[in-house]
């Protein structure tokens, strides 16, 4: 049973880490997409409010996205967080957590806030970049 348990958890991080890898890239792209995109329109904006009113519903839909993978990014460190606890305890009562290095969760956790700080930034930047543009 204990080797079942340790298969579907490990199988949930492997899931987690898919979902994760889709949220970043999600955002990532569709950030450098609306920066691409509101920069081309920047320059018809200042003469043609329709474009400034296309550039602006851009920001929001970029803003929407990105609340969303901090969101998803969030749960997925929860979720790790959770499953590699349970591990951990599975380990300890198995006599072998020497050889799971419990400090790799703070890494864990740092690297999802840095990868919600890359979400934030690219966003930021695909917002601003534009309207300076402009």
């Amino acid at each position: 049973m204990i080797e079942f348990i340790h298969k579907h958890i490990t199988s949930e991080l492997q899931q987690n880490t898919k979902t994760d890898i889709i949220f970043i890239i999600t955002s990532i792209v569709l950030n450098l997409i609306v920066l691409a995109v509101n920069s081309g329109m920047s320059e018809e904006s200042k003469d043609d409010q329709t474009f400034l009113v296309v550039m602006i519903l851009f920001v929001v839909l970029l803003i929407l996205l990105n609340a969303v993978v901090i969101v998803g990014l969030h749960k997925g460190k929860q979720t790790r967080s959770k499953l590699l606890s349970g591990l951990l305890k599975m380990y300890k009562d198995q006599n072998v957590e020497k050889y799971y290095d419990s400090t790799l969760m703070g890494n864990y956790n740092t690297r999802y806030n840095l990868f919600m700080l890359v979400v934030v930034l690219t966003g930021i930047i695909a917002i601003i970049v534009p309207f300076v543009l402009r």
